[in-house]
């Protein structure tokens, strides 16, 4: 059978889409090959087509989430550094994305598994990550704060995600934002003028 042309990009991306929001869910060890294609509704051929291994897959994932994560960012439409962090915040620190981690970010639900993966994951991981912190940096103005902003966003997910009660999961995200916003504030602010007197 012969399928038109960017048949075979376009099953790769669903193929994406269905595995991501599996493992993000489920766990990336945890979810077997077999468990992928079902929920994918393809067969062993079709998925081993677009992917050689599991950690071929898993690499493909944080290329794409990562990506998926930049053109968010890129979607932002604020102007001003303060009116895009508050829009990043308000998107990112909320009840719906600690509840719906299949829909979310791939760094709060795979950080872990990605800690224990081989040395090529990791250096993927890292090229991708770094994409984001360029883009950070040159909004917030520091290359060290960009990474102190996806560090607090991701961990305060992750203790969110642990709260058994929905007031405890308010209190870490509200907090974080709060934090956040004013070391923002705080840092970006000019240092005050100190003016000497002299004596007369």
């Amino acid at each position: 059978m012969r399928y038109p042309p960017g048949h075979k990009q376009e099953k790769r991306k669903e193929l994406l889409k269905t595995s991501g929001s599996l493992v993000k869910e489920g766990g990336f060890a945890t979810t077997g090959v077999d468990a992928l294609m079902e929920a994918a509704g393809v067969t062993s051929g079709t998925f081993y087509s677009h992917f050689s291994s599991k950690t071929d897959l898993l690499k493909a994932l944080i290329e794409n989430e990562l990506q998926i994560s930049r053109d968010m960012w890129a979607g932002n439409p604020h102007e001003t550094a303060e009116e895009w962090i508050d829009f990043e915040l308000d998107r990112y620190l909320c009840l719906s994305h600690v509840k719906h981690p299949q829909a979310g970010c791939v760094l709060p639900a795979l950080g872990a598994e990605i800690a224990r993966a081989d040395r090529s994951v990791k250096l993927l991981y890292e090229k991708e990550l770094l994409k984001g912190t360029n883009i950070l940096s040159k909004r917030l103005g520091s290359e060290s704060l960009a990474w102190a902003f996806i560090c607090q966003l991701v961990g305060a997910l992750v203790m969110a995600r642990a709260m058994p009660s929905e007031a405890g999961q308010k209190m870490i995200i509200e907090s974080s934002k709060q934090f956040l916003k004013r070391a923002i504030s705080d840092i970006a602010a000019p240092a005050p003028r100190i003016v000497s007197k002299r004596r007369t």
